[in-house]
């Protein structure tokens, strides 16, 4: 197994160059640049760029280099843990990252925890009572859910509780206007992610539920299965302890993609909910053309797919002692 990770450690620094390398000719060969942007909120602002600072600004950020040379000199800056330096804060590009990360590590987790616990029983439940009502009541709101966009899904809770009701804030993490007191200040908290978080577990939900279920309806049709329930143990031993663990490995293929999920956020859910997490911030870098930034997004998202996938693997070990790994 050591040295199988260590394989795999090893491959991941050819992925990120090849995956660096694409994204970063793309970003920097697409129409405008930092420099255009800056020259029009100069303009809208009343203020009036020369062709000379024009010029100035493009030598300081490098952009009047070939592609091949910018991407290099930006390979070695991140080799020694530099990222850059956001075109629109002049601010480090870690720090910008790292002031944003919190916000959506504080979304996702509850959302995803909270995905887990709902998806993971009631996907059991359909497929041990399969074609009984139950079963077609969450089978069809599993098509339901996946069958609706997001981003109306989030419009319409917005929309209902926020607008219409008024239980819920519309927007943000907090109000500056909160009542003091530590009772206060978690109803505030609550009351701020309710909708957030509502709306990302429900369009996971149906996902995580149908794979579930799926897996689960395959295992309980083995022979082993039977033939625990022939050696007369209860059935609640033979869901849990012989037929779940083996029903775990197609979830945790999904499982795998969750240090991406936790690290880019909801875009959506981010944008309409006007959350400051890494999803905000990717939109607003790509419109405000902060190459810095979005390359610090897509390396920093493109590490997580990696380990993802490499500790997915170690749990199908874990979970099924038939795979091993050379």
């Amino acid at each position: 197994m050591t040295a199988y990770i260590i394989r795999r450690l090893l491959w991941m620094i050819p992925i990120l160059i090849g995956v660096s390398a694409i994204c970063f000719t793309l970003l920097y060969n697409a129409p405008g640049d930092p420099v255009a942007v800056l020259v029009a909120d100069a303009r809208q602002a009343g203020q009036q760029i020369s062709p000379e600072d024009r010029q100035r600004l493009r030598e300081q950020y490098g952009l009047d280099r070939p592609v091949y040379l910018q991407y290099v000199d930006w390979l070695q800056q991140v080799v020694q843990g530099n990222m850059g330096v956001s075109t629109r804060t002049n601010a480090p590009v870690t720090e910008v990252i790292m002031n944003r990360l919190p916000n959506t590590l504080r979304l996702m987790i509850g959302a995803l925890a909270l995905t887990l616990i709902i998806a993971l029983p009631l996907g059991i439940l359909s497929a041990v009572k399969q074609y009984s009502r139950l079963d077609y009541f969450l089978t069809t709101f599993t098509f339901v859910g996946i069958s609706i966009p997001q981003f109306w899904l989030a419009l319409m809770l917005l929309y209902f509780f926020g607008v219409t009701l008024g239980w819920f804030p519309t927007r943000g993490m907090g109000s500056p206007y909160a009542e003091p007191g530590v009772w206060n200040s978690i109803t505030e908290v609550f009351r701020h992610y309710t909708l957030p978080v509502l709306s990302v577990t429900l369009f996971s939900l149906a996902g995580y539920m149908r794979y579930q279920r799926a897996a689960m309806l395959e295992v309980i049709r083995q022979d082993y299965i039977r033939t625990a329930r022939a050696k007369g143990l209860s059935e609640a031993v033979v869901i849990l302890k012989h037929a779940w663990r083996n029903a775990l490995i197609p979830i945790l293929t999904l499982l795998g993609y969750v240090l991406v999920i936790l690290i880019e956020g909801s875009i959506v859910v981010e944008v309409i909910f006007s959350w400051p997490g890494m999803g905000d911030l990717a939109v607003t870098s790509l419109a405000q053309r902060d190459y810095p930034v979005v390359m610090g997004i897509v390396l920093l998202s493109a590490v997580g797919i990696l380990v993802g996938t490499l500790i997915s693997d170690i749990l199908y070990a874990i979970v099924d002692p038939r795979v091993r790994y050379d």
